[in-house]
Parts: structure tokens; C-alpha cells; sequence
């Protein structure tokens, strides 16, 4: 079930859940009250049949979000920094990362430290080609924390993500969409449509089916080849358990739009 939040906002409409981080005034900087309010939206969504495709992004014009709260964590120990990482920003981004069905990030300006690493949670990227996307926790200190050495470098290989956590230079979404950080880069006023519309496809799909399609995904992307192939082959299998087979395949027999129950 989905909650009543102070820091983002969520809003279904035609199987697909809009979730916005909405912190304009700081640019949606990410504090520990969102990142426990986006796991608990995610954790609460899970099981929810009228959502399909999800759409995360940024409120106002500027900022996706800009990193971390330094403010927040300026004074934190050792032990303080571990449990926060550990704890409240893990669990939003295992939250999101794991949501059985498509999230869609529409990354609609500044994407720095722990928005650029919630971002890389996602499945699919789109990005304005204003956009600004940074690890720069190198600047204040600190390395990433929240997947920048390990999710970035799965995206856009070991050698890019060294020079940008090392530098913390600004990439802009032109730029992302080239390393294969996002899937699109397009003119800012569309990026939130593109984000729908790829959503809007995706939500006509068959639910039980994308979720065989994510885990087989996201399980292959961890193991070794032939594992990931035999793993493939089991959820392939278990698609025929389902009823939106059945009807998909007839639908496509019959040539007719398929009408699934999911």
C-alpha cells in the first residue's frame, strides 16, 4: 500500500506510478527521511497488481537530485556513515532496484552523488540533454557510497568510472547517453513525455511476464554465462504456468490484441 509521504509524491495513473522526489527548494537533495520514504513506497508498491511500469524523477525544472544532504552527514563517526550507507540508503536502492516490474528514471537536470547512484537502480534511463550527472564526493572527501564504484563501472566500464569518481567531473546527458549511462538523451521539455511513453508500452505488456523478464535479467547480469542461459531457461519455462501465455499466444494466433490479466 502506498503511504502518505512529505518528501516525494506519488500519483498512478493507467498502470504506471509516477514517484517524484519533491525537495525543489534544495534542489531534491536526499536526506534519510526520502530515501526511507522511497523504500517504503517501493517496498509497498511491490505487490500491488494495478501497477506496471513505475516513472521516478525530480520535482521542479533543475534537479533530478543533487546529491546527498552534506548537511546531514557532515558530523557523522565511522560507525555513523556505515549504518547510514548500510542501512537507510541501501535498503531504498534494494527497494527500487529490486521492484519486481520496469522503473524508468526521467532524469530531468542535476544528477550528483546518491541521485546519479538511485538513478543507476533503475532500468531504464532517460535523460534531458540538459541533465548534469556527477559523482563528485571525491570534492567533500569521501568516496561514493551507494553503488558509484559498483553500479557505475557495470554501466560504463571500469576505466570511465575511475576517471569520474576520481575527478568528480560533470558529465551532461549528451554525454551519459554516449558511455551508456542512460538509454536517451532528449530535448529537456521531453524528457518526463519520452520516460511515459516508453512506460505507456511497457504497461500493455503482460505483468507476471515482465517480472519473469527483470529476473531473468538482473539474475544473469551477476553469474557466469551458461548459469545465466540455464536460469533463462527456467523462468522461460514458467512463463507457460501462466494464463497471459496462453492468451498471448492465442491473441497472436487469432490476430488480435492480446488482452492479459496482468
Amino acid at each position: 500500500m502506498i503511504g502518505n509521504f512529505k518528501t516525494i509524491t506519488c500519483s498512478l495513473d493507467n498502470n504506471i506510478m509516477l514517484i517524484t522526489i519533491n525537495r525543489p527548494e534544495v534542489m531534491n537533495a536526499l536526506n534519510g527521511e526520502v530515501f526511507n520514504e522511497l523504500g517504503a513506497a517501493f517496498s509497498g508498491m511491490k505487490d500491488d497488481k494495478r501497477i506496471k511500469v513505475v516513472v521516478l524523477t525530480g520535482a521542479g525544472e533543475k534537479s533530478f537530485a543533487a546529491g546527498s544532504d552534506i548537511t546531514q552527514m557532515v558530523d557523522f563517526s565511522a560507525d555513523e556513515a556505515r549504518r547510514f550507507a548500510g542501512g537507510t540508503v541501501f535498503k531504498a536502492q534494494q527497494a527500487i532496484a529490486n521492484f519486481p516490474r520496469p522503473v524508468i528514471a526521467a532524469v530531468n537536470g542535476y544528477c550528483f552523488g546518491g541521485g546519479c547512484e538511485i538513478v543507476m537502480c533503475c532500468d531504464i534511463r532517460v535523460a534531458s540533454e540538459k541533465a548534469k550527472f556527477s559523482q563528485p564526493e571525491i570534492n567533500v572527501g569521501i568516496i561514493p557510497g551507494g553503488g558509484g564504484t559498483q553500479r557505475l563501472q557495470r554501466l560504463i566500464g571500469i576505466g570511465l568510472t575511475k576517471e569520474m569518481v576520481y575527478t568528480g567531473q560533470i558529465i551532461d546527458g549528451t554525454r551519459a547517453y554516449e558511455v551508456g549511462l542512460v538509454n536517451h538523451c532528449v530535448p529537456h521539455e521531453m524528457v518526463l513525455a519520452k520516460a511515459m511513453e516508453i512506460a505507456q508500452i511497457i504497461s500493455n505488456k503482460s505483468g507476471i511476464i515482465l517480472e519473469q523478464a527483470k529476473s531473468a535479467i538482473n539474475i544473469g547480469a551477476d553469474i557466469e554465462l551458461e548459469m545465466g542461459l540455464r536460469a533463462e531457461i527456467e523462468y522461460f519455462a514458467d512463463c507457460f504456468a501462466s494464463t497471459d501465455q496462453k492468451e498471448g499466444m492465442q491473441a497472436f494466433i487469432e490476430k488480435r490484441k492480446a488482452q492479459f490479466k496482468f
